[in-house]
């Protein structure tokens, strides 16, 4: 899912915007070029790891391969607070140098993991999923969506080319829910359409179409349920706009397949991680 050329490009921009000067002018006069230390990036909060492969590639692109993993753990693994999640030894400036880029993503992306965690686990025992938005950071998309998955989410499309999502503007441009539907269809015979609908009576029109999912916008779990008994299991249903932890559950209950859930990318707070130095070699 993660391009790793791309990834590389976006982790030497992120490294470039702290050498605007070519020089770390702390590290550089107090710590001796040839001394080596352990590393240990350690959370300060419990959470869900994301990016931790992320973090390495950080270390490569500083260290130039003059480090050693001693201990790390997976991707997707729920720890608590002070916990170590990876160990190196690496000499110390370049370490240090590495630091904050690497945190920045492993918090950035845990962050996002342990918040669909917790969003996740309140609709557990029921079929829904929850599912990401492209409401996203600007050139994180591939990473943040790949944090959704570490944390038990699951994925929409990635790219305005992956599927098809008919919203209440193509259907107001093109004259209703078939025509664009058809539309589509002439050009992309076997792409996935999802269609946005905000009234029950559209939904008929809507699963006759051809689609293959139903986005049910801004619907309360009531409509939801209602929606869930008219499709009889033909397509399936997406719940979205307007949903909160308090009332996600309710939604989940109602049947549907789905639930979007933005705020846990465009909203989620980082998860606290900090790099301590245990031993100067």
């Amino acid at each position: 899912m993660i391009d790793r050329q791309l990834l590389i490009e976006r982790i030497d921009s992120a490294i470039a915007e702290d050498f605007v000067g070519n020089v770390d002018v702390t590290t550089a006069p107090t710590i001796p070029i040839t001394q080596r230390c352990i590393g240990e990036f350690r959370t300060r909060k419990a959470g869900v790891i994301s990016g931790i492969d992320v973090a390495i590639v950080v270390l490569d692109r500083v260290c130039k391969g003059g480090y050693e993993i001693i201990s790390r753990i997976s991707d997707g693994n729920t720890v608590g607070k002070d916990v170590t999640i990876l160990k190196v030894s690496a000499l110390t400036r370049e370490l240090l140098v590495a630091e904050r880029t690497a945190l920045n993503f492993l918090s950035r992306l845990s962050g996002i993991s342990s918040a669909t965690r917790i969003w996740a686990d309140a609709v557990a025992g029921t079929q829904a999923k929850i599912r990401d938005t492209r409401k996203t950071t600007p050139g994180w998309r591939d990473l943040e969506k790949y944090a959704v998955l570490c944390g038990g989410g699951v994925n929409h499309r990635l790219n305005l080319a992956e599927s098809a999502l008919i919203k209440d503007n193509h259907i107001a441009a093109v004259g209703g829910i078939t025509q664009a539907v058809r539309a589509i269809r002439s050009q992309f015979p076997d792409l996935l359409i999802e269609v946005e609908i905000d009234r029950i009576d559209q939904l008929e029109e809507a699963i006759t179409s051809g689609v293959a999912e139903v986005l049910l916008d801004n619907m309360t779990p009531e409509q939801c349920a209602q929606a869930v008994a008219v499709n009889a299991g033909r397509v399936k249903l997406e719940a979205s706009g307007g949903i909160t932890l308090e009332t996600v559950r309710s939604y989940a209950e109602a049947g549907v397949d789905f639930i979007a859930v933005g705020a846990i990318t465009h909203s989620a707070p980082i998860l606290d991680i900090g790099l301590d130095i245990s031993e100067v070699l």
